[in-house]
């Protein structure tokens, strides 16, 4: 489901599937792991065809957690639904969305 990796000093992370509210229950302990690190996070979207409200919910409580200690999230390879969904609700303009 997720690959975990540290690449120079950023901690990088690829979720295949959905990340719906099933996947964020499984994420969950991997996303405090990497908010107790003192590291950047890089999430891999490339193979997420779905998100949903909890996918959301995670994306951007994990990014309130890291912005609060200084540190910065960034989203690579959205495409498809979750691209559409994160435009819409405007969370490109505050956290980094790389196609």
């Amino acid at each position: 489901m997720s690959i975990l990796a540290k690449v120079e000093n950023a901690h990088y992370l690829k979720i295949e599937g959905s990340l719906d509210a099933l996947a964020v229950e499984i994420l969950r302990p991997r996303f405090d792991t990497l908010v107790q690190e003192e590291h950047d996070v890089t999430i891999d979207m490339s193979e997420i065809n779905f998100i949903d409200s909890s996918g959301i919910g995670a994306i951007v409580f994990l990014f309130k957690r890291l912005r609060a200690l200084g540190r910065k999230l960034c989203l690579n390879g959205v495409h498809g639904q979750p691209l559409e969904l994160l435009k819409h609700l405007r969370i490109d303009q505050s956290i980094q969305v790389n196609e």
